[in-house]
């Protein structure tokens, strides 16, 4: 078998996932596949490598390469390796990330560019798979036609030269264009992403054949009554292209066990863990709200956690308890739920290179590890359904999970598992008979995730204490019946502070109260550029709709400790944009917003209410806040680009990317590819930052 280096660039799991997938394929196909986490750098070597290179890169953040590629990025970006330190690199590679986002699949283009810098060279186009609309759309197209491009690459001379494969037609949309074109200098690659009027032109075929798709099916799903559980012609009849089962690889064995103690602290985490109570709960929005706003404060006197203004953290949260009894019993478990689980590797797997699930301690029982490790709530993966099938009994049903996993039922798949948001007890529940085995859920359920927050306070203001707000997420979920939803952490922390709970007001808690605070585990996250300038005079434009203001009061909370601390102290201006739906209802942080203007702390306050037009605090009306950021365009251009200033935004990261683009064109006096440039060199110079954790 001919042998290619495979690695994987993961945050939550979904790279390491599609990168297996690639190495079960491979064998199938005639290669073998050395796979990899791209962090295991002892295990590989590019610069003495001579197979070709696979790549499956995620992107997190506001456009961050993930984690585990931190050390790969540092070490290609040395400055000092020469132009053709990788010329003899031929390689591929998949993007995953998520088109809401402005910079889409950036993880992978930052790779993709530098490994070009280095004189690598594609021999199979990049493929950008966007989660908004269903990574499979591009991940499935682009693994069908990585076979080809690898046998056209090994035919050649030792690989020598560029070969690119060509791919299926679907996926087209998005693919990097041209692959063996020189690379772009750096601000040129920056100014692509920013490419706002046609941000989505790379993958917009697919989205725009997607929502055709979903048209002219809407018709006969409504008069056939197509749902999760039926189908009807033609996909009823239609012969079905299913997956390669995944080969079955954990051996589990339940063991009666004495009760012992277990703790959230003890499933895995790469940065430390604090257990801190949750001194304050307020609720900031009125009962008729829209959405649903809490205020908590987390004690963290007694602990070495640390902060800055513009830091987020994590919250080790739990899975629904009523969610994981409704699993337990539908699995028939119930009664072992406080067995312990015992994991090994079964000895005639077909996985290569199966190893245990890090994520599951050692010795846990069940009823923990179905609340604290897996992400129950997770949509099922193509490969999950396919084994389902096996382990269901009515014919009809098996045939229907067929159609969901299979080619011909992409749309069905997206229609009625992945945009309805279906679960795993979703689908227990519609189809009766199936009866997968527990080691079947631990193979395919990946890791639950801690959830990030973005600190809400200062420590200069609230000594030993550490903020964050969030709204109480509510969704229905239509894939079994319209079942009522809350988030897996907000729901959770919405009824751990149900008891102490206040109304917005700034009265402290009742005496004794503190003393009944539920405790919490959170666990830092990586610093990153969000934070106040370093020079206390550079201007400063925050930019924060609803929740998107948390890290804000922070910043201004900060700024006030240090304004008090050094009264003749040269601070720049501050400027504030703010916006919710209605004054009364759910304008955050209102009395102390007015508190930093009356005290000189904040410059400016604008705040648009879109629900309320009668209302506008504005001298003309505007909705949103990138229509009061263009009310103010010519303040905010001479902040930026003449008075040197930051701006932060949270929230609304594309919205505000096309308002400040044409104010820079307007004001500046430029064409849109300058002004592009322009907030390109501002990113680069980490003087416009995006907070992106709710």
């Amino acid at each position: 078998m001919k042998r290619f280096l495979l690695l994987y660039a993961t945050q939550r799991g979904q790279a390491k996932a599609i990168a297996e997938e690639i190495s079960e394929q491979a064998v199938a196909q005639g290669f073998s596949a050395d796979l990899h986490c791209i962090s295991e750098s002892a295990e590989y070597d590019l610069k003495t490598e001579r197979a070709p290179l696979v790549l499956v890169v995620s992107t997190t953040g506001t456009g961050d390469p993930p984690d585990t590629a931190r050390k790969f990025v540092k070490e290609i970006q040395d400055k000092t390796l020469p132009a053709d330190f990788l010329a003899h690199l031929r390689y591929g590679l998949l993007g995953l990330g998520d088109s809401e986002y402005t910079y889409f699949c950036n993880g992978g283009k930052i790779i993709d560019k530098r490994l070009q810098e280095l004189g690598a060279r594609h021999f199979y186009d990049t493929g950008h798979a966007d989660d908004c609309v269903g990574l499979e759309l591009v991940v499935e197209p682009w693994i069908a036609g990585l076979w080809a491009a690898l046998r056209k690459h090994f035919r050649s001379s030792g690989g020598q030269g560029e070969v690119s494969g060509a791919l299926p037609r679907t996926s087209k949309a998005s693919l990097s264009p041209d692959p063996g074109k020189p690379a772009l200098l750096h601000i040129e690659s920056q100014v692509e992403l920013l490419r706002l009027a046609d941000s989505g032109r790379q993958h917009a075929e697919v989205l725009e054949q997607n929502e055709t798709n979903r048209g002219q099916t809407s018709a006969l799903i409504e008069d056939f009554e197509s749902s999760l559980v039926r189908s009807k012609p033609p996909l009823s009849q239609a012969s079905l292209s299913i997956p390669a089962l995944p080969p079955e690889y954990l051996q589990v064995h339940l063991q009666e066990s004495l009760d012992q103690e277990e703790s959230p602290a003890s499933v895995a985490s790469a940065e430390p863990v604090f257990q801190v109570p949750i001194s304050k709960a307020v609720q900031l929005t009125t009962g008729d709200a829209v959405k649903t706003t809490l205020l908590l404060e987390l004690d963290i006197s007694k602990t070495d956690f640390s902060y800055q203004p513009g830091d987020a953290f994590s919250v080790i949260c739990p899975n629904s308890e009523s969610e994981v009894q409704n699993l337990l019993h539908r699995l028939q478990l119930t009664d072992k739920r406080e067995h312990c689980v015992l994991l090994k590797i079964k000895a005639d797997t077909k996985k290569k290179g199966a190893a245990l699930p890090q994520h599951i301690p050692e010795r846990c029982s069940l009823q923990f590890l179905l609340t604290w490790c897996l992400e129950i709530r997770a949509v099922p993966k193509k490969a999950f359904l396919r084994a389902l099938v096996d382990c269901t009994s009515d014919s009809a049903e098996k045939r229907r999970l067929q159609e969901l996993c299979s080619k011909q039922g992409a749309l069905d798949y997206s229609r009625f598992v992945r945009d309805a948001g279906a679960c795993l007890l979703d689908l227990l529940l519609a189809f009766p008979s199936c009866q997968p085995p527990l080691s079947l859920l631990l193979e395919h359920l990946p890791k639950l995730q801690p959830r990030p927050y973005s600190c809400a306070s200062s420590g200069l203001f609230h000594p030993g204490k550490l903020h964050f707000i969030f709204n109480v997420v509510e969704f229905t979920s239509g894939a079994t019946g319209v079942v009522l939803r809350r988030g897996v952490c907000t729901g959770w922390l919405a009824t751990l502070v149900a008891s102490i709970l206040q109304p917005n007001t700034q009265a402290s808690p009742a005496d004794g109260r503190e003393a009944l605070a539920p405790k919490i585990s959170i666990s830092p996250r990586a610093t990153s550029s969000f934070h106040l300038p370093a020079d206390q005079s550079t201007p400063l434009v925050m930019v924060g709709p609803g929740t998107g203001i948390a890290p804000f009061i922070g910043f201004l909370q900060h700024r006030e400790k240090l304004q008090e601390k050094h009264p003749e102290g040269n601070f720049g201006a501050t400027w504030l944009f703010f916006g919710c739906r209605h004054k009364d209802r759910d304008y955050l942080f209102r009395e102390e917003l007015r508190r930093f203007l009356k005290r000189g702390v904040l410059t400016q306050l604008k705040v648009s209410f879109s629900r309320d037009a009668a209302l506008q605090e504005e001298e003309a009306p505007v909705k949103y806040v990138q229509d009061s950021l263009q009310l103010h365009s010519q303040q905010v251009a001479r902040m930026l680009l003449l008075e040197r200033g930051c701006l932060d935004a949270k929230n609304m990261a594309k919205d505000v990317n096309d308002a400040l683009v044409e104010i820079i064109s307007r004001e500046a006096g430029v064409d849109k590819l300058e002004a592009m440039k322009t907030l390109a060199t501002l990113k680069e110079e980490k003087r416009y930052l995006q907070d992106i954790w709710s």
